[in-house]
């Protein structure tokens, strides 16, 4: 008997042992490839684009300027045009957010227009949303935007300041900017997916992060949802500490909040909206609670929290709809057994 169980044991390591191994393979495959494709393109598509952003480099050089000019050249005015994360707050970014999800909320609410609603992933449920609770989450949304987000901002500055020049009047150029977003990606993955493993210690949940899981089937406007300690660690900073490590530009800053904040709307909207990426996998992270905790996955996929959404109709679905079809009808769950 001790024998099986020590070859239990054993056998149980090498399993985890060849698990790692697996992740770590692909992990290094999927950058691997990453970087590949990127030199292969860099003297085509980059070229191309590089010659589109020098072309209006001049225009939107110019309209920096102006801005700087408008402000009388005080930093300390710039945060309320371009304050931080997925806050809102600053104007470009808060019209992505507002405009992408008050057209939601209005699916949401009436049911209409049916050209979104039929691409619902979660069948039956927010159909339509209670506004009562639709009401609650944008107030606490809000208040987490004026009182959290915009102070946060007011003491990176600083902070910005000392690593670079944030505010200077030359626009970073293009290839630096994607420079960025290779580093903006990777560490705001690490520090959301373990911040936000976190929050779900029973010690945490409780406290902070059942606020955010009172929807089991979430809306765009959840997104940022979330009670102020964990606005703060999950949603601001993990978005944040690849700029403040770079001391990046402003504007880059702008560009980057905005496509974090479409990928966060998008992730928990609740419809898998014709080419644009999946949101299946978050979903079903807010259906079961302890799946699916990264934005990319590839940390799921290291430490095997994504083992149950790989079983399930879910995973099938999880690819970016090239089709007018919604997924449901093409990959239906499958029927509920008898009880």
């Amino acid at each position: 008997m001790k024998g099986d169980a020590a070859y239990s044991t054993v056998g149980s390591q090498q399993k985890q042992e060849g698990k790692l191994w697996d992740s770590m393979k692909t992990t290094g495959f999927i950058l691997g490839t990453s970087l590949l494709l990127f030199a292969a393109f860099r003297n085509s598509v980059t070229w191309h684009l590089q010659k589109f952003w020098g072309a209006s480099g001049d225009f939107w050089q110019a309209q920096w300027e102006k801005v700087l000019h408008l402000l009388g050249g005080s930093e300390w005015s710039l945060p309320i045009f371009l304050p931080p994360s997925t806050t809102g707050m600053a104007v470009v970014p808060s019209l992505v957010y507002w405009c992408f999800n008050g057209l939601l909320m209005v699916a949401d609410v009436t049911g209409k227009p049916n050209f979104i609603t039929r691409y619902r992933i979660q069948l039956g449920k927010n159909d339509p949303v209670d506004p009562e609770k639709l009401r609650q989450a944008v107030h606490t949304v809000l208040l987490n935007q004026v009182f959290i987000s915009l102070p946060m901002m007011m003491l990176m500055l600083p902070v910005m300041k000392w690593r670079g020049q944030p505010c200077s009047k030359e626009l970073p150029t293009f290839h630096w900017f994607l420079l960025e977003l290779s580093i903006f990606i990777p560490v705001e993955e690490i520090l959301f997916y373990y911040s936000h493993r976190l929050v779900h210690h029973p010690l945490l949940y409780k406290r902070i992060h059942k606020q955010h899981h009172e929807w089991t089937a979430p809306v765009g406007v959840v997104s940022l949802y979330a009670h102020p300690v964990e606005h703060v660690f999950s949603n601001m900073l993990p978005s944040l500490v690849g700029q403040i490590i770079l001391g990046s530009h402003v504007a880059s800053i702008m560009v980057w909040l905005c496509l974090a904040i479409l990928a966060t709307s998008i992730s928990h909207c609740g419809y898998h909206l014709p080419f644009l990426p999946s949101p299946e996998f978050h979903d079903f992270h807010h259906l079961k609670f302890n799946q699916c905790y990264g934005v990319l996955g590839v940390l799921d996929r290291l430490h095997g929290t994504d083992t149950l959404f790989k079983q399930t109709k879910a995973y099938e679905r999880h690819v970016i709809l090239l089709s007018l079809t919604p997924l449901t009808e093409t990959i239906p769950d499958s029927p509920k057994k008898a009880k």
